[in-house]
């Protein structure tokens, strides 16, 4: 009796299970898409989790903001593809229950006490606001939930154990080698306003006929004969005629809420200032000729190797200035006493102005980093580690001036 039911459960228990699989590629997929573009822009998921830091009292993350990204994005591919593989089964699901646990109550946190505006989930390319995210992660949660309850049925389908160990360990590799690639060379796809080929200027207009934003208003009422309180809208005031009933009066100030966004301006936060404070925003991004843009966000923090690369392109563009007639320009959001003192150190050829951190981050993810304009428009972009030396420059762009 004991041996047949044993028998008879482990049949069971070895038939298809669809609804696993249907679990398994769902999870496994989202995962590593998520994975994937978060990992290419660490950095900018990076400047998310240090909202998470700062809501939570843990800013002495920050500087390790981008290191953590890296690894977070890794290990959602890494759990992603082995689940779909089954590799590891078990470990695998413990990873996924534990990290959506994790994730659910970071995006539920953000959404009730409103202290985060947007997870980051998918990174610039697909914002979600926190309530979305939220109920996305509630989604996985179910999925996750079902996945570990049957986990043991997690087989592998790679039978070969070298095979399993070779393929798993080239996942790893390749997870997070994704991640510091795009930490080092900027991101293989640009998802923000300041990507090459668009004209920073148009992007900082409202078109005449751009839809604006659509707010209503609420009143707050009272019935002056039996003390009645209510609360309408100016469409239900007008429509109703309430204004022309005397007994009605409104208490206090009405309250307005917006009910459809207008036109989203790109770029919206983009003011250059000099060391006067006075504005040379269009003086920098119009003009005609090429412009070096050197970005760093803050010079305080610049490592040794930060400070000799821009020492070096600082030199290679004061090389470049001798023959050819272009601008250079370092945009920072710090300190003019810093900013000074970097000047003094590196002699600078740049001409130093100043912008908010917010506009800085989101133009090149890499400091310092290199634009290069033309007329309001983004010719390339470099980080430190990629930008070219004098020779190509000349090649790529200055021959024939």
């Amino acid at each position: 009796m004991s041996t047949s039911y044993y028998t008879a459960y482990n049949t069971r228990s070895e038939k298809p299970n669809p609804l696993l699989w249907v679990s398994r590629l769902f999870v496994g997929l989202l995962f590593i898409f998520s994975g994937l573009i978060k990992a290419n822009d660490p950095m900018g998921f990076g400047f998310k989790l240090q909202e998470y830091f700062h809501v939570f009292h843990i800013n002495f993350l920050n500087d390790y903001s981008t290191s953590v990204a890296v690894i977070i994005c890794a290990s959602e591919i890494i759990l992603g593809a082995l689940l779909l593989l089954g590799i590891a089964g078990k470990k695998v699901a413990w990873g996924l229950l534990l990290l959506i646990i994790f994730f659910t109550f970071l995006t539920f946190y953000s959404a009730f006490f409103e202290v985060v505006t947007a997870c980051g989930c998918f990174g610039d390319a697909i914002p979600l606001t926190p309530w979305q995210s939220f109920i996305k992660d509630l989604v996985l949660l179910a999925f996750i939930l079902y996945i570990f309850v049957y986990r043991a049925q997690l087989k592998s389908i790679i039978k070969n154990s070298f095979s399993g160990n070779l393929i798993t360990f080239l996942i790893i590799v390749a997870s997070f080698g994704i991640g510091i690639y795009t930490v080092y060379f900027l991101p293989f796809i640009d998802f923000l306003p300041y990507k090459v080929g668009n004209n920073i200027p148009k992007l900082m207009e409202i078109p005449e006929d751009a839809p604006q934003d659509e707010y209503e208003h609420i009143y707050s009422l009272k019935h002056k004969t039996t003390g009645e309180n209510k609360k309408v809208t100016d469409k239900v005031y007008m429509d109703e005629k309430i204004w022309e009933d005397e007994n009605w009066e409104i208490i206090g100030e009405p309250k307005s809420r917006l009910i459809k966004k207008g036109y989203q301006v790109a770029i919206s936060d983009l003011n250059i200032s000099d060391a006067e404070g006075n504005n040379v925003t269009q003086e920098i991004i119009t003009n005609p000729y090429y412009n070096f843009v050197v970005v760093s966000t803050d010079v305080t923090k610049l490592s040794p190797t930060d400070f000799l690369a821009l020492d070096n392109l600082n030199e290679t563009i004061r090389d470049l200035s001798k023959d050819y007639n272009i601008r250079a320009t370092l945009l920072t959001s710090s300190s003019s006493n810093d900013a000074s003192y970097l000047n003094d150190q590196l002699n600078l050829v740049l001409e130093i102005f100043y912008a908010d951190a917010v506009p800085l981050k989101s133009m090149v993810r890499s400091n310092p980093g290199i634009l290069l304009l033309q007329n309001g428009v983004v010719i390339n972009k470099w980080s430190k580690q990629s930008f070219p030396n004098k020779e190509n420059l000349e090649k790529t762009y200055f021959q024939g001036q």
